[in-house]
């Protein structure tokens, strides 16, 4: 039985708002997968970087749910691509904080490349299985990236490889992500798991579009959603672009932005995309909000007619997840998790490329059809039932379980 469990979490804190810098979807999984293990009864501990001189050392979030601020270089925002040198001292620091409470976990489960180089240093130093989840993969990310893009290190490529070497599970969120795993890093179809991330039901649900209009003071005219981080993955660029296209047809659209700048070339692309946004002509046709708690991007959802997701990598797409339960149909990009999370042409649009021309054809073509945005909705709402943290939860327990088991046999 798995009492015990600690994730690591070294270049992002749970705690952080999603949306800025590097917070995004896996700040949520981590937090409402340690919420919900810690209503199980399961003992979470969460090791993040310190990032700021002003932290506590260790955070009570809520019965059974601890995060820990390691210190390991420099108590500011570092850059991910200037993360790995500290990756050690991480590693060592979590080892000692753990050895110090004389209880071992049952498990150590790693999120990230980083988390897992780490991960694999507290294996060894603490003979505990390991779990890894990649949530992006660099060689996959390579496959699709702007062409102004810089590639993913070869450092960062060498340690992938080396965490799926090592690791006891490897944790992919969907079938596609496997298929990633082993296509373009060999991985040991053995040691590979599958374990969708969830939604918390009770903050994304269906509710009144008008009333949610209301509450947030926009007008009824037809409206499209981008949520994401700012930066040229998220494929903000082809939001704009396509946005143009839209109201050639739609002439009265409009489009609210919710998320801020993240990653090297994130400031970059904020400015570039707000430039962009007036040099169209588009100023009165587009709102750009910053990141916000769920409960009040929730009713961002209900209040639109259309999400777009035009990302050149998802290893999920939680967004698509989130917007699902509240009954929004999503234009999305074919790519990654995106597949998987979009039921193609029931609960959304798939485009294939990011070609902004496609995906205004695509979002046009439900703008015009009231009727069969609603019966997308509908089917959105069914869907989305497939994603909880509790079923999470429980799969995680199965797998934590087979790794414990499969380790003392060895």
């Amino acid at each position: 039985m798995i009492e015990r469990v600690v994730y690591l979490s070294m270049h992002t804190s749970p705690l952080l708002q999603p949306g800025y810098g590097d917070a995004g979807g896996m700040n949520v999984y981590i937090d409402e997968l340690s919420r919900t293990m810690a209503a199980r009864g399961v003992e979470v501990d969460v090791f993040t970087r310190a990032h700021a001189e002003d932290l506590e050392r260790v955070v009570e979030v809520g019965p059974g749910y601890r995060v820990h601020h390691v210190v390991a270089g420099p108590r500011a925002v570092i850059p991910v691509r200037q993360l790995a040198r500290h990756v050690r001292p991480f590693a060592d620091e979590v080892v000692a904080s753990v050895l110090a409470e004389s209880r071992k976990p049952d498990i150590v489960h790693s999120h990230y490349w980083l988390s897992g180089w780490a991960g694999l240093v507290v294996k060894r130093k603490m003979n505990v299985p390991l779990a890894n989840s990649f949530h992006t993969l660099g060689r996959v990310k390579d496959l699709t990236r702007r062409h102004d893009e810089a590639p993913e290190s070869l450092l960062r490529i060498a340690a992938e490889h080396e965490v799926i070497e090592g690791s006891d599970c490897v944790v992919a969120s969907t079938p596609l992500e496997a298929d990633d795993l082993m296509e373009h890093y060999g991985a040991d179809p053995a040691r590979l798991c599958t374990s969708p991330p969830g939604v918390d039901h009770d903050v994304f649900s269906p509710g009144s579009k008008s009333e949610a209009r209301c509450r947030l003071g926009q007008d009824e005219r037809p409206r499209v959603l981008f949520v994401g981080r700012i930066q040229p993955l998220k494929g903000i660029d082809v939001v704009i672009d396509a946005l143009a296209e839209i109201r050639q047809s739609v002439p009265d659209v409009a489009l609210t932005v919710i998320g801020g700048p993240s990653g090297p070339a994130g400031e970059s692309e904020y400015t570039t995309s707000l430039q962009a946004i007036d040099a169209a002509g588009l100023g009165d046709a587009v709102t750009v909000l910053d990141p916000m708690p769920h409960a009040d991007l929730a009713d961002h959802y209900r209040a639109a007619d259309v999400l777009v997701l035009p990302s050149r990598s998802e290893s999920f797409g939680l967004v698509a997840a989130e917007a699902a339960a509240c009954g929004l149909p999503v234009v999305a990009a074919r790519v990654g998790g995106l597949i998987h999370v979009v039921d193609h042409p029931s609960t959304g649009l798939l485009v294939t490329g990011w070609d902004p021309v496609d995906h205004a054809r695509a979002v046009v073509s439900l703008l015009c059809d009231p009727a069969r945005r609603a019966r997308m909705s509908r089917a959105a709402v069914e869907w989305s039932e497939r994603f909880s943290w509790q079923q999470t939860a429980q799969r995680f327990l199965e797998l934590y379980q087979g790794a414990v088991e499969r380790a003392g046999s060895a």
